[in-house]
């Protein structure tokens, strides 16, 4: 977005009142903006910051339709990756109304838009909140091994292993059922595995759930050749 265009920086001033915790301020500064959009891109804009200060679920659900109507109309690259987030704070709306239904059809939305919204902090926290409504909403089956897997993750945390848990959460959280995203976790998970500092029990538990989601791990897995004991050697060190 073009930080000189008045509307996103109405915008922007907003964002910074909501971080020093001044909502009421925030609130007039994208009401400002909203009022001041001279078309629909710069009203799309200002109605997706507006709808996170309403005083109801059911004026947020309508601010989040605003954005997302005026998006639909403006139908060009400034837009494109815009949908997920718009998909995604609509459901949202949904879920906070008690309307699981239409929540799931745009989290399903959001997850086939997800692609459009550029890679960085930003995009890994869109993606980790489609997933997550996704699997609330049972638009995704459960994954296999899944309770074997928190359980390990629950583990890791309990001991502090951040270096698998750094090498897994990302896949596991941001898993939106596809085949690309199960063989994205199980390619960490393998990878941890052939790590080797895991306890014995957690190495043969991860085992497990590689071969729920996969299969037998094979014998390159379960004894590394080369190259895995070479990507095995730089995340243990």
């Amino acid at each position: 977005m073009n930080p000189d265009n008045p509307v996103v920086r109405l915008c922007a001033q907003g964002m910074e009142a909501e971080a020093a915790g001044r909502d009421a301020d925030a609130r007039d500064l994208f009401r400002r903006a909203w009022e001041a959009a001279a078309d629909d891109y710069e009203a799309c804009v200002a109605a997706h910051y507006l709808a996170r200060h309403q005083p109801t679920p059911e004026e947020t659900l309508h601010w989040n339709r605003e954005c997302l109507s005026r998006a639909d109309l403006v139908a060009d690259e400034r837009v494109e990756g815009f949908y997920a987030s718009l998909h995604l704070n609509m459901a949202r709306s949904h879920l906070d109304l008690g309307e699981p239904g239409a929540a799931r059809e745009h989290f399903v939305r959001a997850s086939e838009r997800v692609h459009t919204v550029p890679p960085g902090p930003y995009g890994d926290g869109i993606r980790c909140a489609i997933a997550e409504g996704l699997r609330s909403t049972g638009a995704t089956a459960p994954r296999a091994g899944g309770d074997l897997l928190a359980g390990l993750l629950a583990a890791f945390c309990a001991r502090g292993d951040l270096k698998a848990l750094g090498l897994i959460l990302p896949a596991y959280l941001g898993d939106l059922g596809t085949d690309d995203d199960r063989v994205r976790l199980s390619t960490a998970l393998r990878l941890v595995h052939a790590g080797r500092w895991l306890p014995d029990g957690e190495q043969a538990t991860l085992g497990r759930v590689i071969g729920s989601l996969t299969g037998p791990v094979p014998a390159a897995t379960a004894a590394p050749g080369r190259e895995l004991r070479d990507q095995a050697g730089d995340i243990s060190s």
